[in-house]
Parts: C-alpha cells; structure tokens; sequence
C-alpha cells in the first residue's frame, strides 16, 4: 500500500476512518482503514498485555507506538479515526477494560474507543455476525464466546495454559522421559537437536534451563517438531496433541454453555499461530471433541486475522453494515502476510 504523508509528505488525509487493533504478548497489530473497507495504514509493536508486558505503561506505549505508526504511514491525524476497537490479550476483568478505555481514551486514539479481550477480534474475523465460540491458539491461549442476544464470556483467568509455551514445555517433558527409558521413544527427539543444534538432549536440556539467562532460547520451537511428528505417526506425540485438543475442546464447550449457545448451531473459529502449523491433529481433536456434544457446530478457519477481526468490530461500533463491497476492499487490501507473523 501506498502511505500518503509517509511518502509524500505534504498532506494529511481527511475525512472519517477506522482503526483495529490486536494486541498479544507476541506482537501487537493496528490497521487503519477507510470508511470503503480499503485499508491504509498498518503499525506493528510489542507486547501489550498489560499482564505480561513489563509494566502498564510499557503495554500502553507498544499500543500507541502500533497506531500512531499505523496513522503515520496512511496521512490520517488521530482525530478523524472515529471508531477504534482495541482486541486485547490482558483486557479479562472489569478493572482492565476501565483502565484500557480510559488510558486509550486519553492519548487520543480514537474518538470512541471500545475495548475487548482478544478472543473477540478472532471471533470477529471468522464469524460474518460476530456470534459463536472461538478459540485462539498462539504463545497462550484465549477463548470468547457470543451469543446472538449479545450475551458474550470469555475464559481470561479461567483458561488453563494452553498455548504454544504449554505445548513445547510438554514436548521438551516426552523428550526427556523417553531419554531416561521411562516412556517410549519418540521421533521427536532427532528432530529438537537439529533444532537446538546440540549432540544430546542432557545438553538441549541444559542449554533450555541454565541459570544464565541471557542468550538462553525459548523452547517454543518445539510446538512446530510436536504437531509434525503428531501428524508422521509418532504415538508420544500424537498424545500429547490429542489431549491438548481435547482439553481446548473442554474450554470451547463450556464458553458455549456461559452464553446460552448449547444445543444451537454455532461456528466455532480456529484462530492463532499454533493451527497455522504443519499438522491438522489438534484441530481434529479438538472438534471431535465439541462435535461429540454439539454436533450442530460449524468449524470455521477464518480468512481474516484476528486485527482485521478488530478492524470489522470498529466498523460494528460505528453502525456501519460490512457488505460485499467493503469485504472486497478488505481483501483486496489486507497488507502482507508476514505483517502478522510472530516472526517477520
């Protein structure tokens, strides 16, 4: 896309615009778009989880750096987005979305300003009416339910941690116990060396958990090796993955019984990294698992990510129908697919 101030520099846009923004602890993602859907300006920042970010002020700051930057590149001065509607990861109880509201309020940007856990920007992007369960899989794990009456729930400090860091936590746990002999052995572990680089797992081992912080990596890449080796065959694997997905399943079904949605059909949006990778296993488990005791349940793999998702709840906000010709501007607008990679 083509910005107008950061290129020309001689002009600002005018008119009224809308602003989304998704916020996790991995990234956080701003998207401005016109009142036709047609998206102009797109920002990018850090962690903004008011929980898992060093500080309040530190969550905050990533958000405005993510929309001013997004305001910078499309010409549009704040003032004119209307409707901005902020999907948080750490927006869980009633004291976050007062502070949220407020702070994001006060630096002005956006007039409106309406705050939501993150789940609900993944809801949004996968469901045309912003009714269903969705669930939403990246570093941890979020879910968020709404019913047609606008009854809505989210798991926040209820949901258990599911997410990409459980995953590779219980992969790296496999690896180790089939090392000692006390569970079988698993192709898992040919693969985290490579990964690691290491001869041995006492030394992958090692390297995970030394004392010394720095320099010392994430175990998350061993999310990726785990949902592969599911999907080869390897039984260690394909366990661990079953009953992550099963246990989702749990999550999804009882944030469907909080609004009322049980016994209705409903879709149920798979959102987040972790479904991106290679291997199909836990979602199978996951909506074997729901449509045991919903089977009236539509899996839905949304086209959108979870910031358009908040940039179509701005456009909600302000009574504005997305019909076919903003959709077709979403789309043929949406910036690059590396923009909302965890790793650009």
């Amino acid at each position: 896309m083509t910005p107008s101030r950061g290129q020309a520099g001689q002009h600002t846009r005018v008119g009224t615009y809308y602003l989304g923004v998704d916020g996790g602890n991995s990234k956080t993602i701003a998207l401005i778009a016109e009142p036709d859907g047609g998206i102009i300006g797109v920002g990018r920042a850090g962690c903004s989880d008011i929980y898992g970010a060093p500080s309040v002020d530190s969550a905050l700051e990533e958000i405005e750096r993510a929309v001013t930057t997004a305001a910078e590149l499309s010409g549009v001065a704040l003032p004119r987005v209307s409707h901005g509607a902020f999907s948080l990861a750490g927006a869980d109880w009633p004291e976050d979305f007062e502070l949220l509201r407020d702070e994001l309020t006060a630096r002005g940007l956006a007039r409106s300003v309406r705050v939501l856990n993150d789940a609900f920007g993944a809801l949004r992007a996968g469901s045309a009416d912003g009714t269903g369960v969705a669930v939403v899989v990246g570093t941890g794990a979020a879910l968020g339910a709404r019913a047609g009456n606008g009854r809505s729930w989210h798991t926040s400090w209820w949901q258990e941690p599911q997410g990409s860091r459980q995953l590779a936590e219980m992969a790296l746990r496999a690896i180790c116990r089939s090392e000692l002999g006390i569970d079988p052995p698993t192709t898992m572990t040919g693969h985290a060396l490579r990964v690691f680089d290491r001869a041995s797992v006492e030394s992958m081992l090692h390297l995970l958990t030394r004392r010394e912080r720095a320099g010392r990596p994430r175990p998350t890449p061993l999310t990726a090796v785990l949902l592969a080796e599911a999907e080869t065959g390897d039984a260690v694997a394909r366990e661990i993955v079953y009953r992550h997905g099963s246990a989702l399943g749990d999550f999804a079904l009882a944030a469907a019984r909080r609004v009322g949605l049980s016994g209705e059909p409903f879709s149920l949006v798979l959102s987040g990294g972790v479904f991106k990778a290679q291997g199909r296993l836990l979602q199978r488990s996951l909506c074997e698992r729901v449509l045991a005791h919903e089977p009236h349940v539509v899996p839905v793999t949304p086209c959108y990510e979870p910031a358009v998702g908040a940039l179509l709840l701005a456009f909600d906000a302000a009574g504005t129908a997305v019909d076919s010709h903003i959709e077709s501007r979403l789309l043929a607008t949406l910036p690059s697919p590396t923009v909302f990679a965890t790793d650009p």
